[in-house]
């Protein structure tokens, strides 16, 4: 017979109801010694088993406590208390694993409110906590959106390089790849590295971004998105940054930047829409956790609705369309600005925008979501489609509240002696990437595409405010345990 999981059970509770059935399962608390909440990991509802005394051996019973798991074979009943619907009558209870009882007590499996910091520390362990079920169940939930959005929209998916030796962003901030013994590196007579000796025969790296490849594979298939891990040596210890993260990226051929914003946008919502349509006992859960975490905070700085308020009004509200030109005048000519309250002053036209900017954009100027286009050709990448004007590049980033920027894309530059220019400017190896200018002398064509860090979107759906409690296992500065 198909096992099926506490979430089925609960869901369609009828169809078992005065039937024997088993269930596995994990305690989360044992009442009593009567009452036992167990739990699955499907759903964050738990199931209660009822146990009577009579029926058990002490020996089985002595070895019931918080944290272990159990296969218990009973009755669907209707419940009499508050609390569930139904609950099992039990008749067999089988120990599956007991516990190390006085190393329980320093985990964070004990039934007591534990700090984040503290969680972070046991992340093996932090997936059986109510909070970290919630945030997992729901990441899957955004990545399932992802997949089935773009397979709706006729994108096909490419797995692009992990290793590259390109660097799409052009900062540096890269992690090496190599098979040379560290205490006997080879170098050359001018004693430098001897790449040629390493692996691949050249400098090579974790990729940053599948963007270029990804731009090849539209080029012949139209419509394409890559969704894989990304690794960036940034040396920054905040709530944003990871050193290894998960992109999705698609590029689309024929496609100019207003179709590009229309892209992220339908593309955003459909994801949230799912989450809301899907994940409703974990956002319920979530939105009380918020709506705690605000309490704590001043006045000032509380969010205005709760976390699925939030989503709703994202999904609800038309994002709002601004250029970066209208964003500065507008961020010049605030109180914020002329007070000193930012903590980078806006001063004039060409300064690259902060979160604290993009942020008082979303919650305070426009109070919606906000796309920002035409970016100074300055503060962005060689890859992106210059404007007649000389100075802009037809760039686009979507800025959320509470996140800032959660998608950065652009039109890419497809005239290929424009390209070239803006490589030589910008000192970017024209070489490395022959292949790359490849796909601007075979049939060029307008396209365009965006960059989502996974996390970021997570982050946002959850109400979580650090970024190293929305991937399960996170790889920061000095820390990569597990």
């Amino acid at each position: 017979m198909k096992k099926q999981t506490i979430k089925e059970i609960l869901k369609d509770y009828k169809k078992v109801l005065h039937h024997d059935i088993t269930v596995y399962g994990w305690v989360k608390a044992f009442r009593s010694n009567r009452f036992i909440a167990l739990n699955d990991g499907s759903t964050i509802n738990n199931l209660q088993i009822v146990v009577d005394f009579e029926n058990f051996d002490e020996a089985v019973i002595s070895k019931i406590s918080t944290a272990s798991s159990l296969k218990v074979v009973g009755e669907v009943v209707e419940s009499q208390g508050a609390g569930q619907t139904v609950e099992i009558i039990a008749k067999k209870i089988i120990v599956l694993g007991d516990n190390f009882t006085e190393e329980l007590q320093s985990t964070i499996l004990q039934p007591k409110k534990h700090s984040l910091e503290k969680l972070r520390e046991q992340a093996h362990l932090r997936f059986r906590t109510n909070l970290f079920g919630a945030v997992f169940r729901v990441r899957h939930a955004v990545t399932f959106a992802i997949h089935s959005f773009f397979n709706k929209n006729h994108f096909f998916n490419v797995h692009t390089p992990i290793i590259t030796g390109a660097d799409a962003e052009g900062a540096g901030e890269m992690f090496g790849v190599t098979s040379f013994d560290l205490n006997n590196i080879p170098r050359t007579e001018d004693g430098e590295i001897d790449y040629s000796q390493d692996f691949f025969g050249k400098q090579t790296n974790l990729t940053v971004s599948g963007q270029l490849e990804g731009e090849t594979a539209a080029m012949g298939l139209g419509r394409i998105y890559t969704f894989g891990p990304t690794f960036r040596a940034e040396n920054s210890n905040t709530t944003r940054h990871l050193a290894e993260f998960w992109m999705v990226e698609p590029e689309v051929a024929f496609n100019n930047l207003e179709d590009n914003i229309d892209l992220a946008e339908d593309f955003l919502k459909y994801v949230i829409q799912y989450v809301l349509d899907n994940c409703k006992d974990d956002l319920e859960f979530l939105d009380k956790r918020f709506v705690e975490e605000q309490k704590s905070k001043p006045e000032k700085e509380r969010a205005k609705e709760g976390l699925i308020e939030k989503l709703q009004n994202v999904v609800a509200k038309r994002f709002m369309r601004v250029s970066y030109t209208e964003a500065i005048e507008i961020l010049l000519n605030s109180k914020e600005n002329k007070k000193g309250k930012f903590q980078f002053p806006i001063e004039e036209w060409g300064a690259d925008l902060q979160s604290e900017h993009e942020r008082f954009l979303v919650e305070k100027h426009f109070e919606s979501p906000v796309v920002l286009f035409d970016y100074p050709k300055d503060i962005k990448a060689f890859y992106m489609r210059l404007n007649d004007d000389n100075k802009t590049v037809r760039a686009m980033d979507v800025l959320f509240p509470g996140i800032g920027e959660i998608i950065g894309g652009s039109e890419r530059e497809e005239r290929i002696e424009v390209l070239k220019q803006k490589m030589q400017e910008m000192h970017v190896e024209e070489e490395e990437l022959w292949w790359y200018m490849d796909t601007r002398k075979f049939g060029s064509v307008p396209h365009a595409g965006f960059g989502l860090g996974l996390e970021r979107l997570v982050l946002f759906v959850t109400g979580m405010t650090n970024i190293r409690d929305v991937i399960p296992f996170p790889r920061t500065p000095k820390s990569a345990e597990f």
